[in-house]
């Protein structure tokens, strides 16, 4: 099958590149970038010297098409929504790594990004591409939205205490903190070195758009509203998501409670670990763990005390909050072994 990346300059789009070159069922074909059309894509990303000699160019959608049987677009939220349909006319496959469909309801879009949908048709035609909860969507789909890199590290910790009626859905607290390959590669004052070093900064305490997806995705599961309070903040890392969630059982958990509801709900999957050991230094998630990898470690502890279930989910946020994610689903459209291409353990030390 032959694949191409739309706006593959990026943090997301070298991460696709380095999967994708050495996944054995696929061959990249396109790798565009407007920026740096004609420049060799290692000299972009430096890690894959060696390993391609593939060019950035800027193609139109129809080249595109032309070459490939499908496509990411891993282009900035705002400007995916540009190009979609006539990428939706060419026939092709297409997962979006942007967040310009992952909301079902185009007035989530005005309340959460400050703008008016300017397809709301295409919104139900896009599949939330979390294979944990829409493998069989997914595997019929040609259209795929990518979840965002937090919203995907709490709902899949959430999910299963959500399904089960195990937690109070009107009062759920997610602690986010997050490095800052997050930010994307267009600098500013906030990523300049000696602002970005060192800091735990909490830059949007309330209301931050990737609360609408966990809402929407929880509320599916529950079949009712759930509310979520979301605070992220940026941490002194590179990569990597720990979100520290914070719940309150309908009734008091017992910690073999806890593990069967986990169990049952992710029976098998490939990419789901629990971690909450008695030994050892790293005892809960933690994303040090997961960096390289398109796992998400999943933990918790019982607060007796508050009556409090404290849920603790670890992701790389290049990986399974982001490319992995796609690579996932892709694997899953294509009918291919879905760890293919992903199989790898983290990096340690890192």
């Amino acid at each position: 099958m032959k694949v191409g990346i739309i706006g593959a300059s990026g943090y997301v789009g070298g991460e696709l590149l380095r999967i994708l070159l050495q996944h054995s069922k696929v061959e990249v074909v396109c790798a565009t970038s407007r920026r740096y059309s004609g420049e060799y894509v290692f000299r972009i990303h430096p890690n894959l010297r060696g390993l391609t000699d593939l060019q950035f160019t800027d193609p139109t959608p129809d080249q595109i098409a032309s070459k490939c049987d499908l496509i990411f677009t891993a282009v900035p939220h705002g400007e995916s929504v540009k190009i979609m349909p006539r990428l939706i006319e060419s026939g092709l496959k297409i997962i979006d790594l942007s967040a310009d469909f992952r909301l079902h309801n185009p007035e989530d879009y005005e309340r959460w990004y400050g703008y008016k949908h300017p397809y709301p048709e295409l919104l139900n035609r896009f599949v939330y591409g979390v294979p944990e909860l829409h493998r069989e969507e997914i595997r019929k789909a040609s259209y795929v939205a990518n979840p965002g890199c937090m919203a995907v590290t709490s709902i899949l910790a959430l999910a299963p205490f959500i399904k089960a009626d195990l937690i109070d859905r009107k009062h759920i607290v997610v602690d986010a903190k997050i490095g800052s390959s997050g930010g994307g590669t267009k600098p500013s004052l906030g990523t300049h070195h000696a602002e970005r070093y060192g800091v735990i900064r909490p830059y949007k305490p309330v209301g931050h758009r990737h609360t609408a997806e966990i809402e929407q995705e929880l509320s599916l599961l529950a079949n009712e509203k759930v509310t979520i309070s979301m605070s992220p903040h940026a941490v002194n890392t590179v990569r990597g998501i720990l979100c520290t969630i914070h719940t309150y059982p309908k009734k008091p958990l017992t910690v073999p409670e806890v593990w069967r509801t986990l169990r049952s709900f992710y029976r098998e999957e490939p990419f789901i670990r629990f971690v909450r050991d008695r030994k050892g230094l790293y005892r809960y998630p933690d994303p040090k763990i997961v960096i390289g990898s398109n796992f998400c470690d999943i933990g918790f502890e019982l607060d007796e005390h508050a009556n409090r279930l404290v849920l603790l989910s670890a992701t790389d946020n290049l990986m399974k909050g982001a490319a992995g994610s796609a690579v996932q689903c892709m694997n899953v459209m294509l009918g291919f072994d879905e760890r293919t291409g992903l199989n790898v353990g983290g990096l340690h030390p890192v």
